[in-house]
């Protein structure tokens, strides 16, 4: 709800409260002391609980704006460590190449802590395979190539980038090449 339509709906409760204590004085003036007295604790037992509806709706209502509030910070910040990521990708495959065992081991190692921690913040992979069927809601074609086999038609022929979500929203999606 806006900030404009919380004060229409502030005015409009405003104007209802005034309306039923003014329909509870005219009452009143007729009745006796007692009714009197049960009508204004009426009226006030009425107020009360408008008030207190408003702020059970203002503290449910700020709950949910500072959730989505971390959330999107947390997504931020996600989002912004996944080249790193992806640069150790690249890098462990290079180093694989090199006959260094004590680099790949330190860089395996780094790469290990790197991603138990982006995970631990939430981050997770996106699953996609070379021959599963291609859904746009879960990855991205960058490109289509003439299937190397019948059987690859509409599926996936290769990943380039690797997806990954935050909780059930997918913050980056895979990049593939389908087959035609």
């Amino acid at each position: 709800m806006s900030a404009e339509n919380q004060d229409k709906q502030t005015e409009l409760d405003e104007t209802i409260i005034e309306n039923s204590a003014a329909e509870a004085q005219a009452k009143t003036e007729e009745l006796t002391p007692e009714e009197k007295l049960s009508g204004e604790l009426a009226a006030e037992k009425d107020k009360f609980l408008r008030l207190f509806a408003e702020f059970e709706n203002f503290k449910r209502r700020t709950a949910k704006e500072r959730l989505e509030l971390f959330k999107t910070a947390n997504q931020e910040v996600l989002q912004a460590m996944l080249p790193v990521l992806d640069d150790f990708d690249r890098a462990l495959v290079e180093i694989r190449k090199s006959e260094d065992e004590t680099l790949l081991k330190g860089v395996e190692l780094i790469h290990e802590k790197f991603k138990h921690t982006l995970t631990s913040k939430g981050l997770e992979l996106v699953e996609v395979n070379v021959g599963d069927a291609f859904n746009a809601d879960f990855a991205e074609a960058i490109t289509q190539i003439p299937a190397p086999s019948e059987d690859l038609k509409g599926k996936i022929v290769d990943v380039l980038e690797k997806g990954y979500k935050l909780g059930d929203k997918i913050i980056r999606f895979p990049k593939v090449v389908t087959g035609q």
